[in-house]
């Protein structure tokens, strides 16, 4: 993994190649690499290290209309040149780029090398293009690619191109997401169409087990495993070119963070039925009578997804009175989980690629159980696999953390919780508060986000740290572990979350007066209890940041950021926004690469 793209057509590629690369690197990698086919023949460049190095090393006369690129976050062999992508066959005919992992890669690097095949690389891609090259029979480029890609076991997203073949190209997909772009007597393919979006018009997914053949005029689509022809239907692209770009920001990150505002209310709209004081989400094509037979909920997720949905099961179990779980993806089905007719399962996936959480969404359909999806990308194969559920609409997020689609995310369930809800014991009146609450949540969060100097300058006081505990109780907890994943993803500085109770039963052996803790302190019913595990920290020296609401805090702090109140269910997702803001300026102070975390990737699309 992480990013692919490729063109054919009648301009020159490299150009559109490195455009497109420079597109995917928000996703995360560490070497870039590109191929391109011209009068018989490949020319290729790779390097370690950002795609402004590839240029340097790239020729500047690197001529034909045929080509791959890929960026890599190294999955099999450290990063380095000869491990940066494209691969090649020992002839040097076939180029190959490929996200994914192949799982029998030693073996079937045996079985070469006894063949007297000498590898240039450390990586299991290079094994596909020695085997397609084996499998060269004379038949159609699609077809011999097939044939190598039935000895293969594991997943895959990836491209073929042949000097001898000028005139196409192939893709293939397995577990690793690969879409076509169709533009005016031109072909494009990515792992993501931010790659591409300048340059199509429309756009077409494979599916897993999907061969493509991709000429300038055209593409067919077949079964890998008979070769039998499949019907694709080609959609409109959602976003435009300009939505991919930072303005007048210095990172995405904090263009995505001013974002929400207005993210929240295009997943908000059209979803509020104020004549029945409930929401409206035709999307998860359940009837009534079929939610009033869901007893359960489990909600499934990685990463800042699986805290949204920690955050969702609170809200869910506080309106609807149904019991909810939230569980990481990544674990669910290793452990044969029992699947029950009346639980009711949701998928959340900003990118609705995310191996992990796909996999658990197959593992609940093979045994028979109900799934929405909760995913921000149209069109993604958990979209296409749940087909039915709630799109966030929050635009593309681009940089490597989650900010406006966590946020989104939390919304989304929320408007589910309140339809839930006003199936069974929220009042006419208590849905009236929660819908007039979302409402008001934009405003709101610009409110926040207008005094970013405050959290500022609480952020200088925490690039000198080493560690920090993120603390809070309840939904409040939801939000610690948020802040706390965000502080170490971007700012590479050690912190856990844990629930405020939690704290006097192991990890206060750890309070020092060089490790700071930030306390989610909303005035509700838990506030005395709150204030007592602030108790506990100062007495041993601690320094305490909090996140609260407006009113007085009895016991001291060395720092805190007031929040407006809102309504005590939507209160902690106003309580994350100085979270986020803390985050992004801690890392600003270390000088962090606040964009593309080291080590990290923005879609998953690996075990």
């Amino acid at each position: 993994m992480c990013g692919i793209v490729g063109y054919i057509g009648k301009r020159q590629a490299a150009p559109i190649l490195m455009e497109g690369l420079h597109r995917l690197e928000y996703r995360g990698y560490d070497s870039a690499g590109i191929a391109i086919g011209n009068k018989g023949a490949l020319r290729l460049a790779k390097r370690k290290g950002k795609i402004r190095d590839l240029e340097e090393l790239k020729p500047q006369r690197f001529k034909g209309m045929l080509g791959i690129a890929h960026t890599r976050w190294a999955t099999s062999g450290a990063p380095s040149d000869r491990n940066a992508h494209p691969h090649c066959d020992a002839s040097g005919r076939y180029a190959v780029v490929h996200n994914g992992i192949i799982e029998n890669a030693a073996a079937l690097r045996a079985q070469l090398a006894e063949r007297g095949i000498a590898f240039s690389s450390e990586t299991d891609t290079e094994v596909v293009a020695h085997l397609i090259a084996l499998m060269d029979d004379g038949s159609p480029l699609e077809s011999v690619v097939s044939a190598a890609l039935r000895l293969v076991v594991g997943t895959y997203g990836l491209a073929v191109i042949d000097a001898g073949r000028a005139d196409q190209l192939v893709v293939a997909r397995n577990g690793s997401p690969i879409m076509l772009g169709i533009g005016d007597k031109e072909m494009l393919f990515a792992s993501d169409a931010a790659a591409f979006v300048r340059h199509a018009a429309s756009i077409v997914h494979l599916d897993d087990g999907e061969v493509a053949t991709v000429r300038a005029d055209g593409y067919e689509t077949r079964r890998l495993d008979d070769g039998t022809s499949t019907v694709k239907t080609p959609s409109a692209l959602v976003w435009k070119d300009e939505a991919y770009d930072k303005g007048a920001f210095r990172h995405y990150m904090r263009k995505e963070i001013a974002d929400q505002p207005e993210a929240v209310r295009r997943t908000l709209s059209g979803r509020l039925d104020p004549r029945f004081q409930t929401t409206h989400l035709g999307g998860i094509e359940l009837a009534a009578r079929d939610l009033l037979d869901v007893n359960r909920i489990r909600i499934l997720g990685c990463g800042a997804a699986y805290i949204a949905g920690v955050a969702g099961a609170h809200l869910i179990e506080q309106l609807a009175r149904i019991p909810t779980q939230a569980e990481q993806a990544s674990e669910f089905r290793y452990r044969n989980p029992v699947i029950e007719k009346d639980t009711l399962y949701i998928a959340v996936s900003q990118s609705g690629e995310t191996f992990d959480t796909l996999a658990a969404v197959q593992e609940i359909k093979r045994k028979g159980g109900r799934v929405l999806g909760i995913v921000n990308v149209v069109g993604s194969t958990i979209a296409r696999e749940c087909s039915r559920g709630i799109y966030l609409r929050a635009g593309p997020e681009i940089a490597v953390v989650s900010t406006k689609t966590f946020t989104c995310s939390v919304v989304a369930l929320a408007l589910l919780a309140i339809n839930l809800g006003r199936l069974r014991d929220l009042s006419h009146a208590g849905g009236a508060r929660l819908l007039a609450a979302l409402e008001a949540l934009p405003d709101h969060i610009a409110a926040i986000l207008a005094r970013e100097a405050e959290i500022a300058q609480l952020a200088q006081r925490f690039a000198r740290a080493q560690h920090a505990f993120y603390l809070g109780r309840a939904a409040g907890y939801a939000i610690a572990q948020e802040g706390a994943l965000k502080l170490k993803e971007i700012s590479y500085l050690h912190a856990e979350a844990y629930p405020a109770s939690e704290l006097k039963h192991g990890p206060l052996a750890l309070i020092t007066p060089e490790t700071p803790s930030v306390i989610v302190l909303p005035h509700d019913d838990l506030l005395a209890k709150n204030l007592a595990t602030i108790d506990e920290i100062k007495a041993r020296g601690g320094p305490v940041f909090a996140v609260t609401h407006p009113g007085d805090t009895p016991v001291p702090v060395d720092g805190s950021f007031v929040v407006p109140k809102l309504t005590p269910e939507l209160d902690p997702l106003l309580l994350n926004i100085p979270l986020q803001l803390l985050a992004y300026h801690v890392a600003m102070a270390r000088d962090c690469d606040i964009d593309q975390p080291r080590n990290l990737a923005k879609s998953v699309t690996v075990e």
